[in-house]
């Protein structure tokens, strides 16, 4: 991996999405994993044989997608399935963003993972880790408003989770997203020029 590649991450509704376009308007490249995930579990996604193999074809719909609902439904029935799951995809998705990260010509990347903090070697691969934080009650409200999930539901996906603390504790760069947008954009742009002194200072190491 060349370059200078910033991890996002966050907790579910948290606007980690958000935080990244509008670094992407700002000049940055994206490199979004959970984008990497679907492509790899749409039908014709080069995960998507050995997911059949491993689970079975009940586990694709019919156009050969992953079904997300059978594969939720498994997962919450065999405690094991997560971790086989997990194992097809993080080699791929981890191989792919690489590459997307090394091709890429723009300043700097950000590297969106949702789970930068229980995957481990992600954080290795960054040169800087920016958490979006908010606090869980405005995460709950979120994720309820935006999927239609009940408390217990949002709360049983927080549960598996990082903790709001074990982000914040590798974080170099925390954007509060709190507030909303009134606050991103600024914070943000504050950052964008950050990312970009430091982009400079690392190419001109290299040299």
């Amino acid at each position: 991996m060349s370059g200078f590649v910033v991890g996002l991450t966050g907790g579910i509704g948290s606007g980690k999405s958000t935080v990244a376009d509008l670094f992407v308007v700002q000049g940055a490249a994206l490199v979004d994993t959970d984008v990497i995930a679907h492509q790899l579990t749409a039908a014709g996604g080069a995960a998507m044989p050995q997911i059949v193999a491993t689970f079975g074809h009940e586990i694709a719909d019919a156009q050969g997608a992953l079904d997300r609902v059978a594969m939720r439904r498994m997962v919450f029935t065999d405690s094991s399935a997560r971790g086989r799951l997990e194992a097809i995809l993080h080699p791929l998705i981890r191989q792919i963003s690489d590459q997307r990260c090394a091709e890429s010509s723009a300043p700097y990347v950000i590297l969106a993972v949702p789970l930068l903090v229980e995957s481990g070697s992600y954080s290795e691969r960054c040169d800087r880790i920016a958490v979006v934080d908010c606090p869980e009650t405005v995460q709950i409200s979120r994720v309820m408003a935006r999927n239609g999930l009940s408390e217990n539901e949002v709360r049983a996906i927080l549960k598996v989770q990082a903790s709001r603390e074990q982000r914040l504790a590798i974080a170099n760069e925390v954007i509060d997203n709190g507030a909303g947008l009134t606050n991103l954009y600024p914070r943000v742009a504050e950052l964008h020029l950050k990312y970009l002194a430091l982009s400079s200072e690392k190419a001109k190491a290299n040299c």
